[in-house]
């Protein structure tokens, strides 16, 4: 069974980063649950963006945090 998707969409959450706002610049996992809450009970973004927050909130309410900051120590980007 490949579970490649899975793997390239979890190395893709623990590298995304709050592109606008008060936490600008922050990897999603980093931003406080009530923030990801709020966006929740008021509506997430459209696109790419509101569903990775959507999956952030997810890790986060389970406890996950400390496995995307392994994943983003252990599968690298590369950036510009």
């Amino acid at each position: 069974m490949e579970l490649k998707p899975e793997k390239d969409q979890l190395i893709t959450l623990a590298h995304y980063k709050m592109p606008f706002g008060k936490f600008k610049g922050r990897y999603l996992v980093q931003l406080p649950e009530s923030y990801l809450l709020w966006f929740r009970q008021k509506g997430f973004p459209e696109g790419k963006l509101g569903f990775m927050m959507k999956q952030a909130l997810e890790v986060k309410e389970n406890g996950l945090e400390a496995l995307l900051i392994k994943i983003r120590k252990d599968f690298p980007i590369d950036s510009p």
